[in-house]
């Protein structure tokens, strides 16, 4: 072997050893086990999602709930205790929400900020790096940046020990009974702990504020240029919420997804925290140790069971599924519905339009048959014939569980003339007379009867008085005067 071919050779081998040795060093990866379906399991039928069953799910954990009022929808052992992984960071960001006055502000990367496992997902942020907290927020959900958590979790409460503290204690505050984190990001430790039932609780606050909503939904965020690093574009990493391309479609995207957060390690296997709206019907989704593909299959699931389940209408809708018919009187007899009128409903204004009632299709459909229960209705005029199709007859009012009552109006469906020779009311009588262009009406028999009634009442009397006294002279005249009779 000549000298180059040596050279060669001990090249390839020092290559070889340091390959190894590098390798050796790297941090072990537990292999992330994948759930799978019980045997005997009925198959599942996305054309029939109400038929949804616990054992149709790859999770081992799941449950879902309304993000308004926090009811149940569907569970799958809720309480059983599970590890949540990167799903702790809704919290995280959450907190870092509601705790930071100006999230424009600058924020300077601590060393001990970066102090994370090796094998964490990171947004690679650097030490002493000057960068928006806005931006730190967005990078920890989309990129799941540990790194990001632990900035978040220094910049609330200046340490992490104490960040943790207050994690705790909000859990707490919103009724979870099962949760306790040791950190901001989710990496295991065995005391590291929640249910899907508490994750949903998190989430479904999480889900109310309005700048956690923006962060949830986000597809992709641009940071701007820092002191350490140039601008840059990051995108979520959950095929849940993005479409796929012609070359590589994505058959788990879901339209009516707005979120959140994803999470897996060996200990909790693959998890998800979703959500999603549909004519105003907002669910949160918790599947805990699934599969990676399986956490957005039981995702689809557990929504689209929601959906077949919860509905949405507005109150005219409500309405509309049984509306009034009322009686009018003095109707013409030639009306061939003998008077009947069905009030329609419509919007006041803009405000009224836009408000929906949510609830299960069994309760929209009582409420529908029990409308007076529901709804305040009030009338506004008689139901005396003639009656304008448009024309308002009364008000209808939903008070809604959050903000002020709305008004809708209830109207006339047609027109209904007026029986012939109806007596006028004093109304029409009023009305006629000061319609009336002469001030002085023409003298006929009803005026003379008006003006000359109460002479004529009164000179009745005086002459009844006069032949009653008449009559009472005429009779004292023949009544014998009394004798006065004296017994001895």
């Amino acid at each position: 072997m000549n000298r180059v071919a040596r050279r060669l050779a001990a090249l390839f081998m020092a290559l070889l050893f340091l390959f190894s040795a590098a390798l050796a060093e790297a941090p072990a990866q537990e292999k992330i086990p994948e759930p799978t379906l019980q045997p005997d399991a009925v198959a599942y039928d996305p054309d029939h999602p109400e038929d949804l069953l616990p054992e149709q799910l790859y999770a081992l954990s799941a449950i879902l709930i309304t993000e308004d009022k926090g009811e149940v929808i569907f569970e799958k052992d809720p309480d059983e205790i599970r590890y949540p992984a990167s799903t702790t960071k809704i919290l995280t960001v959450l907190l870092g929400i509601l705790m930071v006055d100006d999230l424009e502000q600058t924020v300077t990367v601590s060393e001990t900020a970066l102090m994370i496992p090796e094998d964490s997902s990171t947004m690679k942020l650097k030490a002493g790096e000057e960068i928006r907290f806005i931006d730190v927020l967005y990078g920890t959900m989309m990129l799941s940046g540990n790194d990001g958590a632990n900035v978040i979790a220094e910049t609330v409460s200046g340490d992490i020990s104490r960040f943790v503290n207050l994690m705790n204690e909000t859990a707490a505050a919103y009724g979870c009974t099962s949760t306790h984190f040791v950190n901001a990001h989710g990496y295991h430790d065995d005391n590291h702990y929640t249910t899907a039932r508490d994750m949903a609780l998190i989430t479904r606050r999480a889900m109310q504020n309005e700048t956690f909503q923006e962060i949830a939904k986000a597809k992709t965020w641009s940071i701007p240029r820092t002191n350490k690093q140039r601008a840059r574009t990051i995108t979520t990493k959950s095929e849940y919420m993005l479409t796929g391309t012609e070359e590589k479609p994505n058959k788990y995207y879901y339209e009516y997804a707005t979120g959140v957060k994803t999470g897996s390690h060996s200990h909790s296997g693959y998890c998800f925290v979703g959500s999603a709206e549909k004519d105003e019907v907002r669910l949160v989704s918790v599947v805990f140790f699934t599969g990676n593909r399986a956490r957005w299959a039981d995702t689809i699931k557990l929504m689209n069971y929601g959906f077949s389940q919860y509905t949405s209408v507005t109150p005219v809708q409500l309405y509309q599924m049984n509306p009034i018919t009322i009686e009018t009187s003095n109707y013409s007899t030639s009306d061939s519905n003998r008077g009947k009128l069905l009030l329609t409903c419509q919007p006041s204004g803009a405000e009224s339009a836009s408000v929906r009632i949510v609830a299960t299709k069994e309760e929209i459909k009582r409420m529908s048959e029990n409308l007076q229960d529901f709804l305040l209705i009030q009338y506004t005029r008689d139901f005396s014939a003639p009656i304008t199709v448009g024309e308002q007859m009364g008000t209808l009012m939903y008070f809604p569980e959050k903000g002020d009552p709305v008004t809708y109006i209830l109207t006339a469906s047609r027109s209904i003339a007026q029986r012939d020779n109806v007596p006028k009311t004093l109304e029409q009588i009023v009305n006629e007379t000061y319609s009336d262009p002469n001030p002085f009406p023409p003298f006929g028999f009803e005026m003379a009867m008006i003006l000359f009634s109460p002479l004529l009442v009164l000179l009745g009397a005086f002459l009844l008085i006069l032949k009653v006294r008449r009559n009472r002279r005429k009779k004292g005249m023949h009544t014998p005067r009394p004798v006065n009779r004296y017994v001895k």
